[in-house]
């Protein structure tokens, strides 16, 4: 297992992510709260038309933040992009006006800018494990931005921002643009039906299929073979206590408190990552089957059992919610 490729430490994205125990699911289910608005306007930045790399770092005022995608896996159109954007003393930088350009590896066929917007990780307090409490790097947000990539093969993202009246350029994060099918499931793909272990199936020791603290006994008790094709699933693959990207805790305590508002006959399931929860031991079956080599990952599936909407790494709280409304009011 390796974690996701990032342009700096992966404790460091952590710094500028965060994270989250119980409850029952509502009958209707909280309505999931918009998308927030992007932090400013493509008209606010450069237009990348003609210019390449170059020309378009002679625009800004100096070279700013450091740019860290919290993705590795990226496909050919629409991608989610998250992102964190730290400084020199690597703080991390939230609510900058922020747009991304990509391009080619030499610089050019330049495109942008997409704006990102500034989703919040924060849980309440009740779904904020010890796991995530005891880290002090856990943090408040995470940029997102809608990114187009229009060839396969390996491009790079940069970020123009605002800060303090000043426009700035980050450092420029390669991506591998990948073909369909040369990686996990994706968006409109059939999940792949693997079998989930239960607290049945351990006695009741949660301790064995969990490494958060609390354990998280609500997304055990599913075995997710039963429920594909059947009802709505947020399947997350996590490992709080060994995760080597740093943001499994927070994004089980996201899930936490997600499922405990959604509505009645949606599946939430939590699966592991090492065989035993012992890195020695290898990757369960189940990341094998599903084509994981990266942590955390989270899939929601409809109730035809195709995937509606696939999340690496960290995601907001609002983010999944409208992912499980949208497949929970599906037929």
């Amino acid at each position: 297992m390796r974690r996701a490729r990032l342009s700096i430490p992966a404790a460091l994205l952590v710094a500028a992510l965060t994270a989250g125990c119980g409850g029952s699911g509502s009958s209707d289910g909280d309505r999931p709260p918009p998308q927030p608005e992007p932090t400013a306007k493509p008209a606010d930045f450069p237009k990348a038309t003609g210019k390449s790399l170059t020309d378009l770092a002679a625009m800004a005022d100096g070279q700013g933040p450091v740019l860290s995608p919290s993705v590795s896996i990226v496909h050919k159109g629409a991608n989610r992009f998250g992102f964190g954007l730290f400084d020199t003393a690597k703080k991390g930088i939230t609510g900058a006006q922020v747009a991304l350009y990509t391009g080619r590896r030499d610089g050019s066929g330049l495109r942008g800018p997409y704006v990102a917007r500034s989703e919040s990780l924060a849980v309440k307090p009740q779904f904020q494990s010890k796991t995530v409490a005891a880290d002090p790097d856990a943090a408040k947000a995470l940029y997102v931005a809608d990114l187009p990539f229009s060839r396969n093969g390996q491009q790079g993202v940069v970020a123009m921002v605002r800060l303090d009246g000043r426009l700035l350029i980050s450092n420029g994060a390669p991506v591998d643009v990948t073909r369909p099918g040369s990686g996990p499931p994706d968006v409109g793909d059939k999940a792949i039906k693997v079998h989930t272990q239960t607290l049945t199936d351990v006695g009741g020791d949660a301790t064995q299929l969990d490494t958060r603290r609390p354990v998280a006994k609500d997304l055990l008790q599913d075995d997710f073979a039963d429920v594909l094709g059947k009802r709505p699933v947020v399947l997350t693959f996590a490992t709080p206590l060994l995760c080597q990207s740093r943001v499994c805790g927070p994004v089980v305590d996201v899930v936490e408190q997600v499922r405990a508002s959604a509505p009645k006959g949606v599946s939430f399931i939590h699966q592991e990552v090492y065989n035993d929860n012992k890195v020695d031991k290898g990757l369960r079956s189940q990341l094998v089957d599903w084509k994981l080599r990266t942590e955390p990952w989270t899939f929601v599936i409809d109730r035809r059992g195709r995937i509606s909407a696939r999340f690496e790494g960290a995601f907001s709280p609002g983010e999944l919610q409208r992912a499980v409304a949208k497949v929970a009011t599906s037929t």
